[in-house]
């Protein structure tokens, strides 16, 4: 980086406007040299100053980004563009992040542009969840209305098959068999989509989250996570969290149990669970006036072989699987109960890593934190 630049940067109050912003800013030159970044840009691309001001973008960004041609046209025309939803992808990182990207620029007596990146995370799939809640709801709608009227022929159904085991040749059992099978599983089937419809007040008190997890792993590891290596990463300060300790435990117990699923075939299978404070996560919910802290991060993370990319934005509607067998309701239900613990279920996964992160409130009074900083926007 020339003299010349850092003494403009340094002139002015924009360098420290620059470092204060949450959002990574680069500033090039007219070859797209990068001549600074602030400290969000540091992290994000996982770097130094230093190191950074030796490259250009085309160095950092991944060959045929749009960001690139965005630059180039901001040089050529001299006015702002942006970019919605562009997949970032870094030599500096190796998963591709989708982003709005700004340019402009920095003045018309020469080439400078100025890059700001608002990566879209939190924000859109808070918003993904609220439809996979509508959806769910649409779906507990059409199962109270007909559950009755489904019930009623299949429990005739399935005494008739009963009846016909008794009395058929020997060689024909096996079919009526089938069809009592077969009738208890559409049954069951109801019975879960049923439970998107129970809207009793829940049982709700101050629970320590890691006795929860602690429990779900036992029963884990003596069931369906037997030979599993489990990790844990615990912050032993997390105050409580208002809850249904039933609930909680049927949330992680169903997560571990998807996770354990899907390291079958993978060498040296491991599941870790991670808890943290993390302030600054707040929405907006509906029937609430003020906005809602999220601080507590509960992560389970496997090494399996990861989502579908084509099903991860859908993953928590109902009906949506990658289970052969699967009924597609698992996760449907467990986005619910978070929903009803007031919190949100996100999930992050490439080959090699899935993480299912669980953001839920603390306990009235258990913290109180008036730094918290919003992040994303109302939903």
């Amino acid at each position: 980086m020339s003299s010349a630049v850092v003494m403009d940067l340094d002139s002015v109050p924009a360098r420290a406007v620059l470092q204060a912003l949450p959002q990574p800013v680069m500033v090039l030159d007219e070859a797209r040299r990068i001549q600074f970044v602030n400290y969000a840009a540091e992290a994000f691309f996982g770097a130094s100053l230093s190191v950074l001001t030796r490259q250009s973008l085309d160095d950092l960004i991944a060959f045929g980004s749009p960001i690139i041609s965005l630059v180039e046209t901001v040089v050529q025309r001299r006015a702002p563009m942006t970019e919605y939803r562009v997949r970032v992808g870094s030599s500096r990182f190796g998963d591709e992040r989708i982003a709005d990207v700004f340019a402009s620029p920095i003045s018309d007596t020469d080439g400078r542009v100025a890059v700001l990146i608002q990566e879209r995370t939190m924000a859109d799939k808070i918003d993904r969840q609220m439809v996979s809640r509508g959806a769910a709801r649409s779906v507990t709608g059409l199962a109270s209305m007909l559950a009755h009227e489904i019930k009623n022929p299949l429990s005739g159904i399935r005494g008739a098959a009963q009846l016909l085991e008794q009395s058929v040749p020997s060689d024909e059992v096996p079919l009526a068999r089938l069809i009592r099978e077969e009738t208890d599983r559409i049954v069951g089937l109801i019975d879960r989509v049923e439970v998107f419809g129970d809207e009793r007040p829940m049982e709700r008190e101050p629970i320590n989250i890691h006795v929860v997890l602690d429990r779900v792993k036992l029963l884990a590891r003596n069931g369906v996570a037997r030979g599993i290596t489990f990790y844990e990463e615990y912050d032993p300060s997390l105050p409580p969290v208002f809850g249904n300790r039933d609930q909680l435990i049927q949330i992680f117990l169903n997560l571990i149990k998807n996770a354990s699923e899907a390291l079958e075939r993978t060498q040296k299978p491991e599941i870790k669970i991670s808890t943290a404070f993390r302030p600054g996560i707040r929405i907006s919910v509906a029937g609430v006036a003020e906005r809602i802290s999220l601080p507590l991060e509960i992560v389970i993370e496997d090494n399996g072989p990861g989502v579908p990319p084509d099903i991860l934005p859908f993953l928590f509607d109902p009906f949506v699987t990658t289970k052969t067998n699967g009924s597609g309701l698992g996760l449907a239900l467990v986005a619910k109960i978070v929903g009803d613990h007031g919190g949100v279920i996100d999930c992050d996964s490439r080959p090699g890593r899935t993480r299912f992160r669980i953001l839920l409130p603390v306990a009235s009074g258990a913290f109180q934190n008036s730094a918290d900083v919003e992040e994303g926007s109302p939903v």
